[in-house]
């Protein structure tokens, strides 16, 4: 018993060797080489990111100055459908990989029966004193233990994280997604409450003048032509200025579903309050885009792909399972528990398959064809990274022209503006004069406002591309 014993003990610590020195079966992981140019074409210096990792959490949208935007993005953080939905994903990846983590360790159970058992009087070997009724009561424990000797459930339990951290990830890639969305939401809106206050001031304008060519008619200066100009054109107004109301209202309610709240019942104060345009720095340091999530997860996913190459290759070899049992066994319950009733058993098995019509070959093609989808998407979103911040770059340069221009022609409108009122009060010129200023003045101011409008969500959106600001992040190796 005790050479058996000792043989057992061997065998048991021979095995543990082999799972301790398996080797794997994935191929070694390289990341896909991308070209990419020295420096952004629009601002910055620009270098091959040598390894993706998501940017840890930035407030980077109090840069515009506005604390009811700050309050907004504290809400959507907390009450956003969407977030919590990314939260209960990266959950489920987290619990696959535990999941996949206890196929490392020894698998134990209890088990007991309690039988009534009826043997066949023809069963061979069957000795003439043995009763065809009999009871068998049994309590016994299981263990199992798979010697990894191809690496197969240490590459699955490395896919599982790299999962997980792609999860995680996403996660931080929707919260980024949705604080830029509520943030450019949030320029609309305040850009139409200053169109609403420039259409309000307006409408009294227009009403003052429409009075005043009214009492001009009145008093036979002005003509019914020019009256119904001045009508028109107040009514056009009070026309634009409803249109902006709905328009801020609409925005308002986007702005509602964003935070996880109601429409209904929902308010922002009104505003005409400019946000602050942050500053783009003279060179955008090159470890921005490697804080994009989005990479970072796609970079991850390869790696799991990866790792799922070896998982498909170690089916082609044994599969060692360690395994035993021990336990008490009687016939009736109540002398169960003596020595004589123990029994147990203990030793490897293995498993190979030998003929399976072509699974595994096809198995293994297909985590390849995973490899190289992942590849090609961690490859495609490296380039429409460098567009976003390219298009980033190139819309706040252009806008700050254009901005310009606009402010420069709405100044020019207003002094011709006013210069054709004095002129039409003293009957040189006609009314006709005063609604063409007045209508340049009016629509070179709206479009001003627009464009500052447009340069405050073109400065959200480079935000967003560089992965929430452009303050320099410490990097992680993760693999």
């Amino acid at each position: 018993m005790a050479e058996r014993r000792a043989a057992w003990r061997k065998g048991l610590g021979l095995a543990s060797a082999l799972a301790l020195a398996g080797c794997s079966s994935a191929p070694a992981y390289r990341p896909p080489q991308v070209s990419l140019p020295a420096s952004f074409a629009g601002n910055g210096p620009w270098v091959q990111v040598a390894d993706a990792t998501a940017m840890p959490p930035v407030d980077w949208w109090t840069v515009f100055g506005d604390p009811v935007l700050n309050g907004l993005e504290q809400q959507l953080n907390a009450g956003n459908p969407s977030l919590a939905a990314a939260v209960a994903r990266h959950d489920r990846a987290m619990a696959l990989l535990h999941q996949a983590r206890a196929d490392l360790y020894p698998q134990l159970g209890v088990g007991a029966s309690v039988t009534q058992n009826r043997q066949s009087a023809d069963r061979p070997l069957r000795g003439a004193s043995q009763p065809d009724y009999y009871g068998a009561q049994t309590v016994g424990v299981t263990g199992g233990y798979e010697a990894d000797l191809w690496g197969r459930v240490r590459a699955n339990v490395a896919a599982g994280r790299a999962d997980a951290q792609a999860a995680a990830d996403d996660l931080a890639d929707t919260r980024l997604q949705l604080q830029a969305e509520l943030a450019q939401g949030y320029a609309v809106l305040r850009g139409q409450d200053r169109i609403i206050a420039l259409l309000d001031a307006t409408v009294q304008t227009y009403a003052q003048a429409d009075h005043m060519t009214r009492r001009r008619f009145e008093g036979g200066i002005a003509n019914a032509m020019e009256t119904g100009q001045s009508a028109t054109q107040l009514a056009e107004a009070q026309a634009a200025l409803a249109d902006a109301r709905n328009a801020r209202a609409l925005a308002e309610h986007a702005l509602a579903t964003l935070v996880g709240v109601p429409a209904t019942g929902f308010a922002v104060a009104p505003s005409d309050q400019a946000l602050t345009l942050p500053s783009v720095p003279v060179g955008v340091p090159s470890t921005l885009l490697q804080r994009r999530p989005d990479i970072a997860a796609a970079e991850r996913r390869m790696y799991a792909a990866n790792r799922r190459i070896g998982v498909a290759r170690a089916a082609f070899f044994p599969s060692l399972l360690l395994g035993g049992q021990v336990g008490l066994q009687d016939t009736a319950l109540a002398d169960i528990i003596a020595a004589p009733n123990t029994f147990w058993s203990i030793g490897p098995s293995a498993l190979l398959t030998l003929f399976d019509g072509g699974r595994r070959h096809a198995k293994v093609m297909q985590a390849r064809a995973d490899w190289d989808a992942a590849t090609a998407d961690y490859r495609g979103r490296v380039l429409s990274a460098v567009q976003d911040v390219e298009d980033g770059l190139s819309r706040l340069h252009h806008l700050g022209d254009e901005a310009q221009s606009e402010t420069h022609a709405a100044e020019q409108a207003g002094n011709v503006e006013a210069l054709a009122m004095r002129r039409y009060e003293r009957g040189a010129v006609s009314y006709l004069d005063v609604v063409n200023a007045q209508t340049t003045a009016l629509r070179t101011r709206q479009k001003a406002i627009e464009v500052d409008t447009q340069r405050l969500t073109a400065a959200v959106r480079l935000l967003r591309a560089v992965g929430g600001g452009w303050q320099d992040a410490p990097t992680t190796k993760r693999g």
